[in-house]
């Protein structure tokens, strides 16, 4: 089975948490006494075909995520690449640290991309091998009925084949209820048009930006998944997925 290189974007500043990460990073924030990041490290774990992990931090919180990973012990090697920033003015977006990535550790393979304040209970691996089977970058989406909640993701329509016919980031009238988590894989040819993307002037920001921008060049395909999925963005969400997972939050 072909390796993937997973790429973890933590580099935000979460202004909307604070002041919980006035201090931390939002991807170290407990949540039932573990850190966030080591939930999704132990999912790609489980799925056993990531070769590397590479986050991304900011210059703020760029040694605090050095002294976790001095740590934390896992089975493949754990990079955290500081992406110079050092304010919520001066941040670089999350696709531009993707891009950040790809250049600083000269990425030419198969990616795994996961935002740092995702907590999903899918397991990666039926990603994966729905990945292998469609042969095509792949997104994920999972039902959401909440439009409130909603409206805090990418919300996606797909046709017969669960092909991506058009991406919404964050939209206030949603065409479906099918929520998208920033949990991506990206085929090893599509990582140029991450640096076509941002050349033609398209935001840095969100990662699923990138999307509807990625479906007018290729097919995309979204493998639907079942269970709960966490966007940890505000102090509700946060007090929520603490609940959910057990634990007294923060």
């Amino acid at each position: 089975m072909v390796t993937l290189k997973a790429i973890i974007l933590a580099a935000g500043y979460a202004m909307r948490l604070y002041p919980l990460t006035e201090n931390q990073p939002k991807t170290l924030l407990p949540v039932a006494g573990k850190p966030i990041v080591e939930y999704i490290l132990d999912n790609l774990a489980r799925a056993s075909v990531v070769n590397e992990v590479v986050v991304v931090s900011n210059a703020r919180f760029y040694d605090q995520l050095c002294d976790w990973k001095r740590q934390y012990h896992y089975p493949v090697p754990i990079e955290i690449l500081n992406d110079g920033t050092t304010s919520n003015d001066n941040r670089l977006g999350a696709i531009a640290d993707l891009q950040l990535a790809v250049k600083e550790y000269d990425i030419n393979e198969d990616i795994l991309v996961v935002a740092g304040d995702n907590l999903f209970d899918f397991e990666v691996s039926n990603l994966v091998r729905f990945y292998h089977e469609v042969q095509a970058d792949c997104i994920c989406a999972g039902q959401l009925d909440d439009k409130k909640i909603l409206r805090r993701f990418g919300v996606v329509e797909l046709d017969e084949d669960n092909s991506v016919l058009s991406f919404e980031e964050k939209p206030e009238y949603p065409k479906t209820n099918l929520a998208v988590p920033a949990i991506y894989i990206y085929r090893s040819d599509s990582i140029p048009l991450i640096d076509q993307y941002l050349a033609e002037g398209n935001s840095p920001d969100a990662p699923g930006n990138f999307i509807p921008w990625l479906i007018k060049h290729k097919a995309v395909y979204a493998y639907r998944f079942t269970g709960s999925f966490y966007d940890v963005g505000t102090l509700e969400s946060y007090e929520e997925v603490n609940r959910v997972y057990g634990g007294p939050g923060g």
